[in-house]
């Protein structure tokens, strides 16, 4: 496998070229006097250099060696705790957090190029850091001042780590049927008891203590997902003084043995009367829980899009070194024996396909994680509002389309190796491995694709896709630096998605069966659109600037090629939504 290198000038090229990100910051007060330009690369440079140097060495051993269990004690690889205490030194844990609490204070828009760069690096290694972050950021959303006092400040700074524990051996995606129980005390913490499977980072060697969120039910609560709480049970008490008290109730029972992702500790938690306090207001578990959410689905989006990049990274290294037959017009390297597998067809179309969806999928998810600062942090309550809304609609698909095509991505890295791709020790096939589990934790793809339409599209009578689809014809009409071959293109996908949507809409009124239909067609159709909007405001960006600087050249004909060969794919996508549902139930199930 290829030595990772961070893709720094890519990542600075969306951030202050395309999406000029610092003007937003300047807008925002909570951030205008935090971050500019100059301080994002910097903290960037400094993030691709602990990841590629120090992380990313570890990747394929940790694989090798995965994770161990013994008497509920888990061991993770070596080197694991010596890279994560060094990234943790570095405030990389708490990139995003709340200085109020020791927190860097940065945007999710930095936080998300930092993710790339450590799950790029190892995407077992990196859950670690995002597990706790994400607890942190529920935490401090919800959770009382002595509570956050008390557990955020040595979070963020990765001397403890954090985990959710949501899922149960009968209820994954339905959680409004679990079973794990909170029983009040009279101190006012709660004793919990349960079961909780598939918990990333439940157990591990880490940190000296691990705070676990977890969703349980009180014994007055009413029935299905209206009655969820959440709690804060620590592994270890914490004391007044802050320093650690007595082992909590709690053990890990076994951990999971995987497909991929083997450096990271997936656990089975049992909870057995462990001592926990309560975060929000009683039965107000899911809402708690929601504001992590589309933090994390957007971060196993990028997930997605960080294996992506790590197999193309080994693959464009790999065909232009490996020599295999001639090109189809002549010898190219008359020097050699045959010509690097690069000049050959297919092999370019598999290389600009990873290239094109890499870079595609760095611009998205960093235009979903903008939205998220402005929801966050703007002032304006239309603004706010508005982007709100466009984050609702954009987490699902950031989450499936990103880990859908990621999966691509690393599929075609691996075939770029032929045979080489195939044995462990080119580690593509690693890349392949890992990448899997992002279509299906965080909500299975499909559930991702039920959200968009059912929630974000039907629910909202087609109001949130508006905004995003108003803002793309806004841009390619007023744009007049953009060129017919982008814009009309552009225009013409947008045009499919509208009229899909309303279709949809109709459809939806009379047969409930359409949404789940069409729902995963439909949210790659809204992918590719998102993806078209993305490679469009990066053309006009590079536009003019091709003939200083290879950069801006290789940019323009990654457009070009999105355009030509993989934004087509929308002609398919929506004819299979245009089938309707009928054809899904012409089989009883004994027929299957």
């Amino acid at each position: 496998m290829a030595d990772y290198k961070a893709p720094l000038r890519d990542m600075r090229f969306v951030l202050h070229e395309v999406l000029q990100a610092s003007k937003l910051w300047a807008q925002l007060p909570a951030l205008a006097e935090v971050v500019d330009e100059e301080t994002a690369n910097a903290i960037l440079e400094e993030a691709g250099k602990i990841t590629a140097g120090m992380i990313a060495p570890l990747n394929r051993a940790s694989d090798e060696e995965g994770c161990t269990w013994a008497d509920g004690v888990v061991t993770t690889p070596a080197g694991f705790i010596e890279a994560y205490n060094a990234y943790a030194e570095g405030g990389w844990v708490g990139v995003g957090g709340d200085p109020q609490f020791g927190g860097m204070g940065m945007p999710k828009v930095i936080s998300a190029q930092v993710e790339e760069m450590v799950n790029s690096s190892s995407l077992s290694f990196g859950l670690y850091p995002m597990l706790t972050a994400g607890a942190c950021l529920s935490i401090n959303a919800h959770a009382s001042e002595e509570l956050k006092q008390a557990y955020l400040p040595n979070m963020y700074a990765g001397v403890w780590a954090g985990s959710m524990c949501l899922t149960e051996p009968h209820a994954g995606t339905d959680l409004g049927i679990i079973r794990t129980k909170a029983e009040p005390q009279a101190d006012g913490s709660y004793r919990v008891s349960g079961t909780k499977i598939f918990i990333t980072g439940g157990e591990h060697d880490l940190t000296e203590n691990i705070i676990h969120l977890v969703l349980a039910k009180l014994p007055d609560a009413p029935a299905g997902p209206k009655g969820i709480s959440l709690f804060l049970v620590p592994k270890f008490m914490v004391n007044a003084d802050g320093s650690l008290g007595e082992r909590n109730a709690l053990s890990c029972g076994s951990i999971e043995h995987k497909m991929g992702i083997k450096a990271s500790s997936t656990c089975v938690m049992n909870f057995d009367g462990a001592t926990g306090y309560i975060i929000d207001a009683p039965n107000r578990g899911l809402a708690a829980m929601f504001t992590m959410m589309n933090y994390e689905r957007l971060g196993v989006g990028i997930q997605g899009l960080s294996t992506g990049e790590r197999s193309y990274q080994s693959a464009i290294e790999y065909a232009r070194e490996r020599i295999q037959s001639r090109a189809p017009t002549g010898a190219v390297a008359k020097d050699k024996a045959a010509d690097p597998i690069i000049v050959h067809p297919d092999v370019r179309r598999m290389l600009l396909t990873m290239k094109a969806l890499n870079e595609g999928g760095r611009a998205f998810s960093s235009y979903v994680a903008m939205q998220l600062d402005t929801a966050k942090y703007s002032e304006e309550p239309t603004t706010r509002k508005r982007a709100e809304e466009l984050v609702a609609l954009l987490t699902p698909v950031a989450k499936a389309f990103l880990t859908d095509l990621g999966l691509e991505t690393t599929i075609h890295g691996q075939q770029v190796f032929g045979g080489h791709g195939y044995v462990r020790e080119w580690g593509q096939e690693q890349l392949v491995r890992d990448c899997r589990i992002t279509q299906i934790y965080e909500g299975t793809n499909g559930i991702q694709a039920l959200d968009l339409v059912g929630r974000k599209v039907v629910g909202s009578g087609g109001a949130f896709s508006q905004h995003f689809t108003d803002e793309i014809r806004a841009f390619a009409n007023e744009e007049k630096a953009l060129p017919a071959e982008f814009k009309e293109p552009l225009l013409a996908a947008v045009g499919i998605l509208e009229a899909q949507t309303t279709a949809l809409l109709e459809r939806a009124r009379s047969n409930p069966n359409e949404i789940g239909a069409a729902s995963v067609e439909y949210l790659h159709l809204f992918g590719y659109t998102a993806y078209a909007y993305m490679w469009a405001m990066m053309a006009k960006a590079a536009l003019g600037k091709e003939g200083q600087d290879d950069f801006y050249a290789s940019k323009l004909g990654t457009a070009r090629f999105y355009f030509a060969r993989l934004l087509p794919r929308i002609h398919s996508l929506n004819a299979s939504v245009n089938a309707g549902s009928e054809s899904l139930y012409l089989l009883a199930a004994e027929q299957f």
